[in-house]
């Protein structure tokens, strides 16, 4: 198991906050019979999503042990560093947005949570239903919500065939040590999205990228990055350059929390939500979690794309859409798993 006894992940959170970014992940708890969430925010600078949302269930008197491991067998490798060096040196191309509806501008100079954040809770039984779907044909809920998050997204853009690029965060826990098990054992690999792929082209895309160990080459580029100076981390920022290639948003994915129901504590009832931060260079942050088997999605912009509740709100619901449909569809289908082998 590696042993990093400092996190090498916080200076770059650091630095953005100073360059005017609002580092905090948000959070959400919707109380039974209310109508609107209760927005807690935790600074990345401090924590993760996994080891936040962990934060927030044990201040509300939550008995959680062991917060969720990784699972995927791959283990530290530098060497994947070295193979995956020629990414970082390659030109960065954004994708262009269409004209957005702007909404209220923010103060520059004033950190705030971003205002253009939309959500969505489904029940028992449509999560459910969604798990079925995903076991029945052989694919994660993460490529499930991916494509059609992806696909949800497209008419907004200049170019709707463009490809997508998102950045997915993997936790570490289980193969990394820190002084506290709610720090930031957070890596990442890169998903770029076609318009053609199908669900199983993103299941296979994603388990290749991990297959490569791209999680620990990222990782290992986190821990290299403490040789660059502070003015250098900047301008890694603002080109581009922080990350193996630009990437539209993030797409995280918390897990399945306390799915026996054994949390009753009054402060932890209900539904919650999540998302990770958005920055000028990562616009869109989609987060998903599973707690008490009811899947929650949430999606916010960042100001600098749009201020309006109303543009992502429109986003959700085309996501969800495409989620009931394709759930409809495939519950009414015979399974497709025979499908991954083509």
């Amino acid at each position: 198991m590696g042993n990093f006894a400092t996190d090498p992940i916080s200076p770059w959170f650091h630095i953005a906050e100073e360059e005017g970014e609002f580092i905090g992940i948000r959070f959400g708890r919707l109380p039974p019979g209310s109508n609107e969430p209760e927005w807690k925010f935790l600074r990345h600078i401090d924590f993760d999503g996994v080891g936040g949302f962990g934060e927030l269930l044990r201040r509300s008197g939550a008995d959680l042990p062991r917060l969720p491991q990784i699972k995927h067998p791959a283990p530290p490798s530098r060497l994947a560093l070295v193979k995956s060096l020629p990414k970082f040196l390659k030109p960065r191309r954004r994708v262009q947005w269409s004209p957005l509806e702007r909404g209220a501008q923010v103060p520059s100079s004033k950190l705030q949570p971003p205002l253009a954040v939309a959500w969505h809770i489904f029940d028992e039984a449509e999560t459910t239903q969604i798990r079925r779907v995903c076991r029945k044909n052989g694919f994660t809920v993460n490529s499930f919500l991916l494509k059609h998050l992806t696909k949800a997204i497209r008419p907004s853009l200049k170019d709707e065939s463009s490809v997508v690029p998102w950045m997915i965060p993997v936790n570490l826990r289980g193969k990394v040590c820190r002084d506290r098990d709610t720090a930031n054992f957070t890596s990442y690999i890169s998903a770029r999205i076609s318009s053609y792929e199908t669900v199983f082209d993103i299941h296979r895309n994603i388990y290749a990228a991990l297959g490569r160990s791209e999680h620990w080459a990222n990782w290992y580029a986190y821990e290299l990055g403490r040789l660059a100076s502070k003015g250098m981390k900047k301008q890694l920022l603002k080109r581009d350059l922080a990350m193996a290639q630009w990437n539209i948003g993030s797409f995280s994915n918390l897990g399945d929390w306390d799915p026996e129901k054994n949390i009753t504590q009054t402060e932890c009832e209900g539904a919650w939500l999540f998302a990770p931060p958005v920055l000028r260079c990562q616009m869109l942050g989609a987060g998903c979690v599973t707690f008490q088997n009811c899947l929650s999605l949430t999606l916010q912009a960042h100001p600098d794309l749009t201020c309006s509740p109303a543009v992502p709100a429109g986003w959700v619901q085309n996501w969800v859409k495409e989620i009931d449909l394709d759930v409809t569809s495939m519950l009414a289908d015979p399974p497709r798993r025979q499908w991954l082998a083509a």
